[in-house]
């Protein structure tokens, strides 16, 4: 089973045991450790992954992460473990902390379904407040999954990762902005759209008046993005011979699978309908009492 196969697989387990999870340490049993494992390190193994890890710093002791990820003797990766229901972005801190006491380069914040992956891009041994790659296995995408891929032990190359991760955070700050935008736009966006197609002066109230020209306008293109995305598709099924469902000739398929099972019934019933005779369809007798012959006065053969 290939990688991708594999974290299929787990996200349909999550989904399928997630309501039966009662405790932070049956989530990592029965989510996380999984996970580790798809990524191709021994759960079993302490020359691998190092569970309840010490990560003291001078000011607080006793401080253990859930899981370290090792490779030659030294923390890679370090996991922090929630319940499936907590809401991750009250823990961030926590992880911070354990990051900063560690020689790691990466830290993991999970709650078994959502994975956060942070790094110290802006300042080396400071984990970043914001991860570079975030994946939710009950929607993961193709992309994430090859993003996720770059962790498995026999993948792993800290520069490449390093190298990615740094053009993934922009690209998901980028993301975030323009789904913003998009959902309410901000005065600037506003601003910048209606000095490329406004040749007067910009005063408030050509604003509000563009405001709603630009959310408008927003909308229209998501559309006709995703018409012209659906028209492609359609496209590409009538070209490979598959044929398009549509009310009409679903039912008509329907029509035609039942004449066929009427015309299978009838062979075998005894007791159908012949439909109206004709004499060209019997043969018609005299008969006589004395001489008890039959004489045909029609000829013709019935049609069974």
């Amino acid at each position: 089973m290939d990688f991708k196969d594999s974290i299929l697989q787990l996200a349909e387990r999550v989904s399928a045991l997630k309501d039966s999870i009662q405790t932070e340490e049956a989530t990592k049993n029965a989510f996380i450790m999984p996970f580790i494992q798809m990524l191709g390190y021994d759960v079993f193994n302490p020359l691998e992954v190092v569970p309840e890890m010490d990560c003291d710093i001078a000011k607080k002791k006793g401080e253990k992460i859930d899981y370290a990820i090792m490779k030659d003797g030294s923390p890679i990766m370090l996991i922090e473990c929630k319940h499936w229901k907590q809401d991750l972005n009250l823990h961030d801190n926590q992880l911070k902390r354990y990051y900063v006491a560690s020689k790691a380069k990466f830290g993991v914040l999970t709650n078994g379904i959502i994975y956060r992956f942070y790094a110290d891009l802006i300042k080396e041994n400071i984990m970043d407040d914001v991860p570079f790659l975030e994946i939710n296995l009950e929607k993961i995408r193709e992309t994430q999954i090859e993003e996720v891929k770059k962790f498995c032990k026999e993948n792993f190359d800290l520069d490449n990762i390093l190298s990615s991760a740094n053009e993934l955070k922009y690209m998901s700050e980028v993301k975030k902005i323009i789904r913003s935008e998009f959902s309410e736009p901000s005065q600037d966006f506003v601003k910048l759209l209606t000095k490329r197609v406004y040749e007067g002066i910009v005063t408030q109230k050509v604003l509000d008046q563009f405001t709603d020209i630009v959310k408008r306008a927003l909308t229209s293109h998501i559309n006709d993005v995703m018409s012209e995305k659906l028209g492609i598709a359609i496209k590409a099924t009538e070209s490979a011979g598959a044929p398009i469902q549509t009310p009409s000739n679903a039912s008509g398929q329907k029509e035609d699978e039942q004449a066929k099972e009427d015309d299978k019934a009838s062979k075998i019933n005894p007791n159908r309908s012949l439909g109206p005779l004709s004499s060209g369809d019997v043969k018609v007798f005299s008969c006589s009492p004395e001489s008890k012959e039959c004489l045909p006065l029609i000829h013709g053969s019935h049609k069974a």
